[in-house]
């Protein structure tokens, strides 16, 4: 009988030749690219190179091996496989930053409904609150109601005076 292993005990991990990879690498490093390639560092020095091979590939620069003469066949090969390359990253960069934002107004959404829902509350405790003061006796009623009484004892007292 073949020992097919116990199934309350959990079972030895297999070891992979693979490398583990983080399935989020890639969107850092594209969020991160496409965030260099917006600065004005990645412009200067892409400018830089630029200017560099050119003047070094033209009759401009001193008498040494050319590699990429005029009208620049190389140069433009390496800067359409660098377009190549950066587009998809950039638009992996904007769909991660979509994802979040997504997520962030969700979470805008909620909280929003949850402060309108609190306001409501509050708006109804105030109206019962109001229609409560509305029934109890304040102050200055009071006062009044016992000044008119002790207006109508004096009176009373009066009268009598006067009667005997």
């Amino acid at each position: 009988m073949a020992d097919t292993g116990r199934l309350d005990q959990p079972r030895a991990r297999r070891r992979s030749l693979r490398p583990r990879q983080d399935a989020d690498r890639l969107g850092r490093f594209s969020e991160s690219f496409a965030r260099f390639m917006g600065t004005a560092t990645f412009l200067a020095w892409m400018t830089l190179v630029i200017v560099v091979w050119i003047i070094w590939n033209s009759s401009w620069g001193p008498d040494r091996p050319r590699w990429d003469e005029y009208p620049f066949i190389f140069l433009t090969l390496i800067l359409s496989l660098q377009a190549s390359y950066a587009a998809p990253l950039i638009l992996l960069a904007q769909n991660r930053q979509e994802s979040r934002d997504r997520v962030q107004q969700e979470q805008d959404r909620e909280a929003t409904a949850q402060s309108h829902a609190d306001m409501q509350f509050l708006a109804r405790e105030v109206a019962s609150l109001r229609l409560g003061i509305g029934e109890v006796a304040t102050r200055d009623f009071i006062r009044g109601e016992l000044r008119g009484l002790l207006e109508s004892l004096e009176d009373d007292d009066r009268d009598d005076d006067t009667d005997d």
